[in-house]
């Protein structure tokens, strides 16, 4: 009888990277249109300024987070999608959340406005649908003799 991985589709990389990683961009700007982005961005840098007991007087360019959240998407999509074992892309796409989610205290450390909810909200979106895809999909990195070691 042959294994679930037999019998699913092969996966690809490069489309469902670029798809995934689009989408994922495209709910953070409809996030940001919506004010949604600022007020968690506002929300957070408030919480910290509590804890720090100062404010932020720097801000980060925007355009800098928005490239930064561009890498980010792609970056971390076409990661998870080159991993050939399921619990391999979790730790792999929870320590990315958890390492942007460090980044806030270091920006207030910094007298840097904590804006990380752009590039969060991406990289959570990215990895719940790179997880799904990969997981419904023969991923060409599981077929090599490497993963199955």
């Amino acid at each position: 009888m042959d294994s679930p991985t037999r019998t699913m589709p092969p996966g690809h990389v490069i489309a469902p990277a670029i798809t995934i990683s689009a989408l994922s961009i495209l709910l953070a700007a409809g996030l940001h249109f919506l004010g949604l982005l600022e007020k968690a961005n506002t929300a957070l840098a408030d919480a910290l300024s509590k804890q720090l007991h100062a404010g932020f007087p720097k801000a980060l360019p925007p355009l800098g987070i928005w490239l930064a959240t561009l890498a980010l998407a792609f970056g971390l999509t076409s990661a998870l999608l080159r991993v050939p074992r399921a619990w391999q892309r979790t730790i792999l796409w929870i320590t990315s959340l958890v390492i942007i989610a460090g980044w806030a205290p270091v920006l207030g450390l910094a007298a840097h406005k904590p804006d990380i909810a752009a590039p969060w909200i991406t990289a959570l979106w990215s990895g719940i649908c790179a997880m799904t895809y990969a997981g419904n999909h023969r991923m060409p990195c599981e077929d090599s003799p490497q993963s199955a070691a």
